[in-house]
Formats: structure tokens, C-alpha cells, sequence
């Protein structure tokens, strides 16, 4: 048995449980950077290397090792009997899952059973984030409790990951228009996905519109905004690296959102944050508190240049995002 898990934690933690089988830590931020529908082509991960080593730090040669040796296993998975998909309701875990589900649809699976365990919730676990909360003992009663995926699974995840690594914003917005019932976390994930791009009030993301309320309510330095903006936006299953990542681009001149004061270096893959960047303070600068109110639209202002999956959003765009109508508005 095989079992593909969204973390080295919860890896680690099924390895010191009495879990039967091998384990396969599934690496990559699929909501972060550019994604194509074959992401096994050489030409095609090239953009997505170079993103995350500019935006991140990941190195090219970690990406690739970490890759090739996740994607041999994957390659070899005849010689599994059965494959248990561990995953959780985020829109981290949804876009892992929706890949692998696009890759196991266009496969001859043979005697090869495909199995499915996705939680929103544990009992006792107010705020549930995903599977690293829980203890190898507590990862160990959900043994057995998975669901096998069948066709209806396996089309399902191919048409998101399919949506979700198309060029056309359209495209985006369209999934959630349709049944994705089979995969019942994926709608509420995709939601979050689109408030991500620039909306219709101010040209901010979900992400940049909560970073600037949570600095106007006294939350002001960046180890306890990243822990708000994990309990506000939960469902984004965003990890530190991310976030810093935004909070770099939010501070960037000309037209900088935020003042970071103090002496600071923003962590990557390889440094971890500082006692000095964690006690810097982070203030709204006067762009910031227009943009925040609505009166100014930050991507007019400074443009824009981002991957969300296969879309790139680049210069002044022509379409907002609007959350409350859940629809795209188109711009003169």
C-alpha cells in the first residue's frame, strides 16, 4: 500500500504510527506561481522553476530533485495494490489533490485501487488547519475510514485541475459554476482561489485587502500577522513562505502598501525568520490606508505581474474580481 500525504509532518507522524505501507510527502505549493495541465513536460516547469526560486527561494536543483523523485514513485505505482490519498479541505490540499486525480485519470490503473481520506474537521480541534494538528495516535483512527474514488472522482479533479492551469480567467470562474459535488471541499477552496485576484474595490486579493485590515485593527508585526491571516483565511492552507512572499511584494516601492520599520532580512526556503524581523513593525503607508479605504485601485496605481495556476496577471488589467456578486467586472 502507498499512501501520498500533503506534508513531511504528517509523513513523519503516519512513519511513527502503526500505518501499513509506504509513504510518499507530496512537495509543492500548487496555489503559488505558474502551473501547466502536463507538469512532467521539461520546457513547461522552467517558468514555474524560476518563479519559485525568484518569489520563494527554492533553488532549481531542490525543485527538481524533490520532482523527479516524487514523480518516479508516482510513474511506478503498479506495484501498489491500493494508493490512499491523504488530503484535507483546503485550497492548498485541493489543488495537490486535483492533480494527482488529473494524473491517475489519464492512466491504465489495472489492479491498482485508488482510495480517498479528505477532513474538514476533527472532534476537539476548534479551528481544524489539516492533518499536521493531529497526533500520530489521532492520524491513526482515520486507518481505514478513507473512500474508494471512482470515475466520478477522477473527472471531477481533472476538470479543476484542467480550470485551474487554464489562461483564461473566464476559465476560473466557470468551475465554480459547475458539479464539483464529487469532491466536496473543492467549491468552497475554489472561492478562496478567485478572491485571490484583484478585486473590483481597490484591485487587492483577499490576501493583501486582510493583511491591511488586520495592520488597521493593531496587528503589527509579521509574526503575528501571519498567524491572523491563518485563522482569517484558514481555507487558503498558506504556509509562511507565501505570506512572507506577499508581505515583500506589499512593502515594494514605488507605491508601497506597507512600511516595515526595523532591520530585516525576509526569510526563503533556506532562512528561517529572525528574532529582528519578527519584532519589526509593520505600518499602513499613506498608499496603503487610500488603497485599504477604496478610493485608490492599487493594481492602476502599480501594475501587476503574478501566476495564479495557468493565469498570468500582468499590467492593468482589464477585469476586476468582484466577491459580493461572485463575478468578473470588466473595466474600461
Amino acid at each position: 500500500m502507498l499512501h501520498i500525504v500533503n506534508g513531511d509532518t504528517v509523513g513523519d507522524k503516519l512513519r511513527a504510527g502503526n500505518i501499513r505501507g509506504d509513504i510518499l510527502v507530496w512537495r509543492e505549493v500548487y496555489p503559488v506561481g505558474p502551473v501547466f495541465v502536463e507538469m512532467d513536460e521539461p520546457h513547461q516547469r522552467s517558468p514555474r522553476v524560476e518563479y519559485l526560486e525568484r518569489t520563494l527561494g527554492i533553488s532549481a536543483d531542490d525543485y527538481v530533485t524533490h520532482y523527479k523523485s516524487q514523480e518516479q514513485v508516482l510513474q511506478n505505482f503498479h506495484k501498489y495494490n491500493e494508493i490512499v490519498l491523504w488530503f484535507e479541505h483546503d485550497l492548498f490540499d485541493q489543488l495537490m489533490l486535483s492533480y494527482l486525480l488529473h494524473w491517475f485519470s489519464k492512466q491504465t490503473l489495472g489492479h491498482t485501487k485508488l482510495n480517498l481520506l479528505c477532513i474538514g474537521d476533527y472532534p476537539g480541534i476548534d479551528l481544524f488547519r489539516g492533518l499536521g494538528q493531529l497526533s500520530a495516535k489521532q492520524l491513526e483512527t482515520l486507518t481505514g475510514t478513507w473512500q474508494r474514488i471512482g470515475q466520478k472522482e477522477l473527472e471531477t479533479g481533472s476538470r479543476i485541475w484542467e480550470a485551474y492551469v487554464s489562461p483564461d480567467v473566464e476559465r476560473h470562474v466557470e468551475i465554480l459554476h459547475e458539479d464539483t459535488s464529487a469532491l466536496p471541499f473543492a467549491h468552497a477552496a475554489l472561492e478562496l482561489h478567485v478572491s485571490r485576484l484583484p478585486s473590483v474595490k481597490n484591485g487587492l486579493g483577499i490576501v493583501e485587502q486582510s493583511t491591511l485590515e488586520l495592520i488597521r485593527h493593531g496587528v503589527n508585526n509579521s509574526r503575528e500577522l501571519f498567524k491572523e491571516i491563518g485563522n482569517r483565511l484558514s481555507g487558503l492552507g498558506m504556509g509562511d513562505l507565501e505570506f512572507w512572499y506577499r508581505l515583500r511584494c506589499m512593502s515594494e516601492r514605488p507605491h508601497a502598501l506597507l512600511e516595515i520599520r526595523g532591520p530585516h532580512t525576509f526569510p526563503d526556503y533556506r532562512k528561517k525568520t529572525t528574532a529582528s524581523f519578527e519584532k519589526c513593525e509593520v505600518a499602513l503607508t499613506e498608499v496603503g490606508m487610500t488603497v485599504a479605504a477604496g478610493v485608490k485601485d492599487w493594481v492602476e496605481m502599480k501594475g501587476i505581474n503574478e501566476w495564479y495556476g495557468g493565469l498570468r496577471l500582468h499590467g492593468d488589467l482589464t477585469w476586476r474580481w468582484d466577491s459580493e456578486r461572485k463575478q468578473l467586472v470588466y473595466v474600461e
